[in-house]
């Protein structure tokens, strides 16, 4: 369920005018953006850019751009565009993001993930496919390639003999001298979530230990993308908490990857997130970031979670 608290009533065209006014002057008014933008959808800010774009024939994105610093920049974007943008900045960092990429291409649906490559297409003017495999290597670009190039299956039908052959594929692959990654890549990149999702209780079952827990080189990057996928896969939901966990964890709040969960999710689950996150740490989830967050972010990120 959606943590957003829409506002029903909303002209597009006063909403415009409004973003306008906050924007004129030295330094933009975010307090009054945020008091708009942050209890509006995905379909009523496409509607405001349009608006603003026919009454001052100026693009409100673009405007957003030069004025603000990005976490209501991205908030103004379509969900695809956004995912197409946070991607890109992951794979621009020195130290690239993995995990950004595999949170879109395993936790969206296919149609959307193919809403992202579109868009992202769109605005950079190559594929998101082309860009993992420029910033990549090895193991890590054949799994994120795959990845993100996939359409799967969204059906429940499951092949139960397939999901104990593939438990012991998976298995097998995993207690070899060498580790054979190419069939573990192919499994995680192939197969539906419902057939994987059979496929993994069986390799519990069979071979009692989970399969992230068979994974358990914590100093191998690649070893971590796979169980990033896999809980991705298994509980998207469980995954979320727990990054938001971590973004707050000790010294120093991980700004970008709590906005980055928050500003995904606020529109879809992040009320089953929040309950989630009580559950784990005792601690409602807007305590926790009213704790470690101030001024207008904070408002942003309360806002969007349902507390102005």
């Amino acid at each position: 369920m959606a943590s957003l608290v829409v506002c029903e009533n909303s002209s597009a065209v006063q909403d415009a005018e409004a973003l306008q006014k906050a924007c004129k002057g030295w330094g933009a008014d975010e307090k009054a953006m945020i008091k708009i933008l942050g209890h509006r959808n995905a379909a009523q800010k496409r509607q405001i850019r349009q608006a603003y774009e026919q009454l001052y024939q100026e693009d409100l994105v673009k405007r957003f751009e030069s004025e603000l610093s990005g976490d209501l920049e991205r908030w103004i974007l379509d969900p695809e565009d956004r995912d197409g943008v946070l991607a890109n900045l992951a794979l621009k960092k020195i130290k690239k993001e993995y995990g950004v990429i595999i949170e879109r291409a395993c936790i969206l649906s296919a149609e959307q993930l193919l809403g992202v490559r579109r868009a992202y297409q769109c605005r950079y003017k190559r594929s998101l496919e082309e860009d993992v495999a420029a910033n990549t290597t090895a193991n890590m670009r054949k799994l994120l390639v795959s990845l993100v190039s996939i359409y799967r299956y969204e059906g429940n039908e499951v092949n139960t003999t397939l999901a104990k052959m593939e438990a012991d594929i998976l298995y097998g692959a995993l207690k070899a001298n060498s580790i054979n990654y190419e069939e573990i890549i192919r499994i995680l990149t192939t197969r539906s979530k419902a057939q994987l999702m059979a496929t993994f209780n069986r390799y519990r079952d069979d071979h009692c230990s989970s399969l992230t827990k068979s994974l358990r080189n914590t100093d191998d990057e690649f070893q971590k993308a796979l169980r990033t996928t896999i809980r991705c896969i298994k509980d998207p939901r469980k995954y979320s908490e727990k990054v938001l966990r971590n973004a707050m964890k000790g010294m120093g709040t991980d700004k970008d990857t709590l906005t980055c969960v928050i500003v995904s999710r606020a529109e879809t689950d992040l009320n089953e997130i929040k309950e989630l996150y009580y559950k784990r740490n005792s601690v409602c989830l807007d305590h926790a970031v009213t704790k470690e967050t101030s001024g207008h972010y904070k408002a942003f990120l309360l806002t969007l979670m349902g507390k102005d």
